[in-house]
């Protein structure tokens, strides 16, 4: 069945909706630029971890933090967003997704907070040595209230954006693969 999965082609219909993911990661960083992390982005791919799997996420996930930062700033942070993306990304993945159908919904607004923190420690986890920080531990603890935002937002938008995109998602998955039969 894997073998199956993996050989079959990728249509329009996903690309599509891959694409439109990543056009709206990529709005979204647009339109909260002026808040200090606080964007939909996390949300958004922990939602696509949950209904399309890792892979579609991890595209969405490279693709919007390429295309944002082309507008936002490019530099060796993208890199460390790119890789902390992805991490949140696998984490929801192998933990998170095994159990979600059991999971209640308060406490994945708790995990979506979480998620802000472990974005923000792999990033300065990332960070620190390209910027030659010395004293990684004085370089994350600065960093805990970007974080705290980032982890409130994400609450947040996980209680506006899950009762929206996982019926969404779901209609297509449906329509998506009984084409495919």
């Amino acid at each position: 069945m894997l073998c199956n999965k993996l050989n079959r082609k990728v249509s329009i219909q996903k690309i599509t909706l891959l694409a439109f993911m990543t056009a709206l990661c990529q709005v979204s960083r647009q339109l909260f630029q002026f808040l200090p992390n606080i964007q939909p982005v996390t949300v958004i791919l922990i939602i696509l971890t949950l209904t399309l799997g890792v892979n579609d996420a991890l595209i969405v996930a490279v693709l919007s933090i390429i295309l944002s930062n082309v507008t936002l700033g490019m530099g060796v942070w993208t890199i460390a967003q790119i890789v902390s993306f992805c991490g949140v990304v696998l984490v929801t993945g192998l933990i998170i997704n095994p159990f979600f159908n059991k999971i209640p919904f308060v406490f994945m607004l708790f995990y979506a907070g979480f998620t802000g923190y472990l974005y923000g420690f792999l990033i300065s986890l990332i960070q620190a040595p390209f910027f030659g920080i010395q004293n990684f531990w004085i370089y994350y603890a600065s960093g805990i209230p970007f974080d705290t935002l980032h982890a409130i937002g994400n609450s947040g938008f996980y209680l506006v954006l899950a009762p929206v995109l996982f019926p969404l998602l779901e209609k297509f998955l449906n329509k998506y693969y009984k084409n495919e039969q």
